[in-house]
């Protein structure tokens, strides 16, 4: 049986953390999500592994990084400094936080399996790689059909044309895309909307996803982050600029905070408790209105926008979440 003072020194060890992510140097430090975990975990003493995803491989079904120690300050000039290198097994990390962005291609797959093969040896992953793997951003709203627009996913260009004509406006997109990328609003009647059906689908080659479009956009898609299964009380509200229909930051949308509504309250209280029980603890859904369009379980953001205007540390949440695991 564990004595006091051995679980004392177990809470008192430095937490040996992993993070899988784009290169550090190209983000923008102060709106960077993983950039908010890297500081939290810095505060807690954590001793911070950095890996991209050529850093990581499998021997002989062990999962192996070659890590680069990392030091980072809250400096949107001057954030991260680079220590020595080391070659680890994977599940000898306490976590490991998988936050490489989109595109979710084949490479990401395969860096799945090896985060897996980590997962087996006795490392936490954030989010669990089969979680990665099976909540298409897109795709997963269909679990929750109660909470969504209308939806249809389809490789059919004639279908897509018919979901047009019987409701007269709506939203298409790629299942791969991110950042508001590709995302088109169609009104029938419109002479475009025959070669947007076929570059989406690839005349019929692709998946793709067309929804109704909701008015509500023009008041923004509202980012709410959930930790563990349970949502933080505000949502970051991303407006469309005057001459875009996108609410991506990237595509210069602006941004408010809010609090979430009893709509926002409902959604969350249906999906937060599947994405816990799959083993995501980290994770973003939109909503526009009072639906729910995108379930964000690869590398949600939001963290930094929402800690300054109401002086929250999302960050510290989430660790106190991984800590309870």
């Amino acid at each position: 049986m564990q004595t006091t003072l051995e679980a004392k020194k177990m809470a008192e060890k430095a937490l040996k953390l992993g993070i899988v992510m784009d290169p550090i140097g190209s983000i923008t430090a102060k709106k960077d999500s993983s950039f908010a975990m890297l500081l939290e975990a810095d505060r807690r003493g954590a001793e911070i592994h950095y890996f991209e995803q050529q850093d990581l491989c499998m021997l002989s079904g062990t999962a192996i990084g070659h890590s680069t120690r990392l030091a980072v300050r809250d400096d949107y000039d001057d954030w991260f400094d680079f220590g020595a290198r080391q070659e680890l097994e994977l599940g000898d990390l306490d976590v490991i936080l998988m936050r490489k962005d989109p595109p979710f291609d084949m490479e990401y797959v395969y860096t799945t399996y090896i985060l897996d093969r980590a997962r087996a040896a006795g490392a936490l992953i954030v989010n669990a790689p089969q979680a990665l793997r099976d909540m298409n951003e897109k795709a997963y709203t269909a679990w929750f059909p109660d909470c969504t627009p209308l939806t249809l996913i389809t490789r059919s260009m004639a279908e897509m044309k018919a979901f047009l004509a019987e409701h007269e406006r709506i939203v298409v997109k790629p299942l791969d895309g991110m950042g508001g990328r590709s995302i088109f609003v169609v009104k029938k009647g419109d002479n475009n909307a025959n070669v947007i059906f076929e570059t989406l689908t690839d005349y019929g080659q692709r998946f793709a996803m067309a929804q109704v479009y909701i008015p509500e956009i023009t008041q923004g898609d509202k980012r709410i982050l959930l930790i563990d299964g349970e949502p933080v009380p505000y949502a970051l509200a991303r407006i469309p600029t005057g001459d875009d229909n996108r609410g991506n930051i990237v595509a210069g949308a602006t941004t408010r905070g809010q609090e979430l509504s009893a709509a926002d309250q409902r959604i969350c209280a249906q999906v937060g408790p599947v994405l816990r029980d799959h083993g995501v603890i980290f994770a973003g859904i939109d909503v526009i209105g009072d639906y729910m369009t995108e379930v964000n379980v690869t590398s949600p953001t939001g963290i930094r926008e929402l800690d300054r205007e109401f002086d929250l540390n999302i960050a510290g949440l989430l660790f106190d979440a991984i800590a309870g695991k």
